[in-house]
C-alpha cells in the first residue's frame, strides 16, 4: 500500500507516492527540512539535499569506524 505526499517547490506542487510505513518518517523529516504549508525556493531544496547527504556521510564514515574496530577484535 502507499501513501502519497506533497510539497511546494518553486511555485509548483509535487507529490510522490511512498511505502505507508516508510510515510511517517519521510513525513517528519520533511517538516524538518521546509516549509509544509507554503512554496519552497529551490535554494532550501538543495540545502536540504546537502544536508541529508552529509548525514548520509557522518553515518558512513561511523560505520566503517565500527567495522573496522570489530575487525580489530578479531
Amino acid at each position: 500500500m502507499s501513501k502519497k505526499i506533497g510539497l511546494n517547490v518553486g511555485g509548483r506542487r509535487f507529490d510522490v507516492d511512498i511505502d505507508e510505513n516508510f510515510a511517517p518518517y519521510l513525513s517528519s523529516q520533511i517538516a524538518k527540512d521546509f516549509n509544509i504549508d507554503g512554496n519552497n525556493e529551490i535554494k532550501v531544496l538543495l540545502q536540504a539535499y546537502i544536508r541529508k547527504n552529509y548525514d548520509l556521510y557522518s553515518q558512513e564514515i561511523k560505520m566503517q569506524k565500527l567495522l573496522d574496530e570489530c575487525n580489530n577484535l578479531g
